[in-house]
């Protein structure tokens, strides 16, 4: 900071705008989980969550695990891995609608466990359904593009606990956390137009205090969620029409806007049935601008004309786009499913945790690639934004500069992603049920400790301890 202010303040700015973005990340998820197999089993449904909903495994949580112990513990992972000081953070965002406290924020329970005496941190919770994590994450990259930005890294950390009455909606569940560290000359740079589609609509909402399951109307979310991916990739490539658009992330000034300027595709993802269904209507959008490509030639000519509006519940479009979208999707799409379809729904930080999946499996590959993501959270609100994949310069001017650089092939050698899946412990459905049953019974409640064990727990994991008669909480770590 002392160097800093020996700059002027333009060029203090200028140094921060230059490819603002996430420097670091880890996730974080439960130790636990159910193959979605038990479940079809247990529901007389074969093939009905594995192949009709794209998930083999439900993770989940019993009651020793909250929303704030679980971002505890993925900031925790963040800060010691990468060697990041609490004192170098200068904001903190929360991105959840896992709600414990309608006043206080998870923020500051965060900076009473981690941050010591540094109180000059800003930011608090952002919530509406799964659209937090992003907010938190725009806002935290707009800081370091500020003149308000004091070279500090600013942290943002996005989770959720997905859990759902007994019935139709339970596989889909899960649970999960993601921390991103945010600051100039990112390897994944934030850079050129976004595009928003905010509405209002009943499709999953929380309006009771006394349960953690939501209120759904499953048909309802599915078309709010489809409708988004068509509005807002209608509008990015609106917005990217122009040559200084396209220069910001690295485009000709002239050339087809579609997905092949696109490598890879990150999406919400609910459920991978869903990300696949959000990945045909960008296709379905591409055929609606331009319907003489030789790609959409047969079968698709059959809505020539037809506006995406016109047919995002058509079941025929549907399946035909599908088949149209079959190879790009296996490029672009699945290499980010590696957790989510074993982890199930992170709400949040869903479309975080396939971007984390995207990086551990190609490291230093991906650089030099573009990246589109697409985020929607119930209520609605979404944003379709891109992401540039890139060997950092090395010459961003930090406060607290890393001792190693920032790089993909750091996130990936970091994270570990594939071991820590695979270390997991398989259950049965009763531990689930017990579980659920469990969080259902103590949600609400004070002057209790948790029923859940502490010998389920990896070491470093932080964990309710108990809620006292004021409902004050308090946390430990295994």
């Amino acid at each position: 900071r002392a160097f800093l202010a020996t700059l002027p303040p333009t060029l203090v700015q200028l140094l921060a705008m230059s490819n603002a973005g996430i420097l670091a990340m880890d996730c974080y998820f439960p130790q636990r989980f159910v193959p979605q197999t038990l479940l079809e089993e247990a529901d007389s449904c074969p093939g009905k969550y594995i192949v009709g909903l794209g998930q083999t495994a439900l993770a989940f949580f019993d009651d020793r695990e909250d929303v704030a112990s679980i971002m505890l513990t993925v900031c925790s992972q963040l800060l010691e891995k990468y060697g990041v000081l609490p004192s170098a953070v200068g904001r903190l965002e929360v991105g959840t609608e896992t709600l414990i406290d309608k006043s206080k924020s998870v923020k500051t329970t965060l900076m009473h466990h981690l941050f010591g005496d540094n109180s000059d941190v800003e930011g608090v919770t952002s919530t509406n359904a799964c659209y937090g994590g992003t907010a938190a994450l725009l806002n935290s990259v707009a800081w370091v593009e500020s003149s308000a930005w004091d070279g500090r890294y600013a942290l943002v950390v996005c989770g959720d606990i997905a859990v759902y009455a007994p019935g139709p909606a339970r596989p889909t569940g899960g649970g999960g956390a993601v921390a991103m560290l945010v600051g100039p000359d990112a390897p994944l740079a934030l850079a050129g137009p976004r595009a928003t589609h905010a509405f209002e609509v009943y499709d999953f909402y929380k309006p009771r205090g006394d349960t953690e399951y939501a209120t759904v109307d499953g048909k309802l979310s599915q078309e709010a969620y489809l409708t988004s991916v068509d509005t807002c990739w209608a509008r990015l490539k609106s917005k990217l029409a122009p040559a200084a658009a396209r220069a910001q992330v690295g485009l000709p000034p002239q050339g087809a806007l579609d997905l092949s300027c696109f490598d890879y595709v990150c999406m919400h993802s609910p459920y991978n049935k869903l990300v696949q269904k959000g990945f045909a209507r960008l296709v379905y959008g591409d055929f609606s601008a331009d319907p003489a490509s030789p790609r959409f030639e047969g079968e698709p000519q059959r809505w020539a004309g037809k506006t995406p509006a016109e047919t995002v519940n058509d079941r025929d479009v549907e399946k035909c786009f599908a088949a149209v979208s079959k190879s790009d999707f296996a490029a672009k799409c699945s290499p980010t499913d590696a957790a989510s379809r074993q982890v199930g729904n992170c709400y949040t930080a869903a479309v975080y945790m396939n971007l984390l999946s995207l990086v551990c499996g190609l490291g230093k590959g991906l650089e030099g690639k573009r990246l589109l993501l697409f985020s929607y959270g119930s209520g609605a609100v979404a944003t379709a934004f891109v992401a540039s994949a890139r060997a950092p310069a090395g010459d961003a001017q930090l406060a607290a500069p890393p001792s190693e650089p920032f790089t993909l092939a750091r996130i990936a050698a970091t994270v570990k992603l594939a071991p820590r899946l695979e270390a997991r412990a398989a259950c049965d459905l009763a531990a689930l049920n017990l579980a659920l049953e469990q969080r259902e019974a103590n949600y609400g409640r004070c002057g209790y400790e948790p029923a859940g064990s502490i010998e389920t727990l990896a070491p470093g994991t932080f964990y309710l301890k108990s809620v006292d008669e004021l409902h004050r909480r308090s946390y430990g770590r295994a």
